[in-house]
């Protein structure tokens, strides 16, 4: 449990590492020839999961406090003789990405997680099996269990729930023996498909698409080529941090890229939407409190960013309006609904209608609440507590580890004044 005071804000912190970034890194490096090394790397819960994954499907990872170095395999091919346990810890992105990398190997795969996993859905991974692979689930949810080789070939998948799948095909079709293609209707979260295109192109991967992102073609038979990076930092986890500035005080955020294709980026015009000043100076982001009033916002392609919106809606005047919200059900908790919740503890109302969320903007008061075990639900609740009329005690508080595991200490560094 945390304990968290009303407080001022002021100071200066360096944005966690991106996990999206890292596991699709990892990912990239498992099945290059040779060493890459990856600088500034996350080593939050879901990114260690990512590496013990590398490591169960044959890379030797070498992990250091500032560079993680993974010497591949040169590609998961039809031969690969490693079969077994994929656990991916309480990670939807490993589950859906590692699952077609796992693919591109005739051995069977047994794919489970833990926790919020169990109860995440995962039915788009069957289209595998109209490559070449069989693909089963259980009802849809995890444990999954595959086994290729992954061939290539067309499929079409619906991406409304997640563009998570389609990162793994993008990053595992270029092994497959023939050329795949690709169709998607209802992509969401196009943002993190283009960084995935970009980060593999590093690698030397070619990947083509259309201009509206709704057909992939992919040519079979390509090779990963090691290569050194730096881990971007994560604007998902930053959110948080900024947002804290703008409702009690201020603060600056280093090592973030404006030019980032993380879609979590756009924090910068929610905050702005709501009368909070923002600045970029070169990598580092400035945000002050200012007079802050209702706004309205679009989620749709950024779903992480609503507990940061919320937190920020609930400390406006008026009320705020979050669309793009449906996909909360299948977070690692419902978060509208744990949103919901725990706000009203703290006598901030919010209304849960069809795919938009309604914030009524109050002072909170003091109270216990709960984190359901979702790390963005915690860092919410805190950053709410801060301009409150009394301490917030926030249990399983430790479920930031997943994301952002020195986010309580960073929040508490830029603490100025407790009121």
């Amino acid at each position: 449990m945390k304990l968290v005071h009303p407080s001022d804000i002021n100071g200066s912190v360096a944005a966690p590492s991106s996990k999206s970034f890292m596991i699709r890194a990892v990912a990239s490096s498992l099945l290059a020839g040779g060493v890459s090394h990856l600088a500034n790397p996350s080593l939050c819960f879901d990114s260690l999961a990512g590496l013990g994954i590398a490591r169960t499907l044959g890379a030797d990872v070498q992990t250091g406090t500032d560079v993680v170095s993974i010497r591949g395999i040169g590609g998961l091919t039809e031969d690969s003789r490693t079969g077994g346990v994929i656990h991916c810890g309480e990670s939807g992105l490993c589950m859906r990405m590692f699952t077609p990398v796992a693919a591109l190997s005739r051995q069977r795969f047994f794919i489970e997680g833990s926790g919020s996993l169990g109860s995440r859905p995962m039915a788009m991974l069957e289209a595998i099996s109209l490559m070449g692979a069989r693909c089963t689930t259980t009802g849809g949810y995890p444990p999954v269990v595959i086994q290729g080789p992954m061939k290539g070939g067309t499929v079409c998948i619906d991406g409304s729930e997640s563009s998570q799948f389609l990162t793994g095909l993008l990053i595992a079709a270029p092994l497959c023996r023939d050329d795949s293609r690709i169709d998607v209707v209802n992509l969401k979260s196009r943002p993190y498909v283009l960084m995935t295109i970009d980060l593999l192109k590093r690698f030397g991967i070619a990947i083509d698409h259309n201009e509206d992102m709704t057909s992939f073609s992919i040519k079979g038979n390509q090779r990963y080529k090691a290569h050194s990076l730096a881990i971007e930092g994560d604007w998902s986890g930053a959110a948080f941090i900024l947002v804290a500035g703008a409702v009690a005080g201020a603060v600056h955020v280093s090592g973030l890229r404006t030019d980032s294709f993380q879609a979590d980026r756009a924090i910068l015009d929610g905050l702005l939407r709501a009368g909070a000043t923002v600045e970029a100076r070169e990598d580092r982001i400035f945000v002050k409190r200012g007079n802050l009033h209702a706004f309205e916002f679009d989620a749709g392609d950024c779903p992480d960013l609503v507990p940061p919106l919320a937190a920020l809606a609930a400390r406006c005047t008026g009320k705020s309006v979050i669309r793009g919200t449906e996909r909360l059900k299948h977070k690692e908790s419902d978060r509208g609904e744990a949103l919901a919740s725990e706000f009203s503890k703290l006598g901030i109302r919010v209304e849960l209608l069809p795919d938009r969320m309604e914030i009524y903007g109050a002072r909170p008061t003091g109270n216990f609440v709960d984190s359901h075990n979702d790390h963005r639900i915690a860092m919410a609740c805190a950053v709410v507590a801060l301009g409150g009329r009394g301490p917030v005690a926030i249990g399983r508080s430790g479920s930031v580890a997943k994301s952002y595991p020195k986010f309580f200490e960073d929040l508490d560094s830029i603490k100025a004044v407790t009121l």
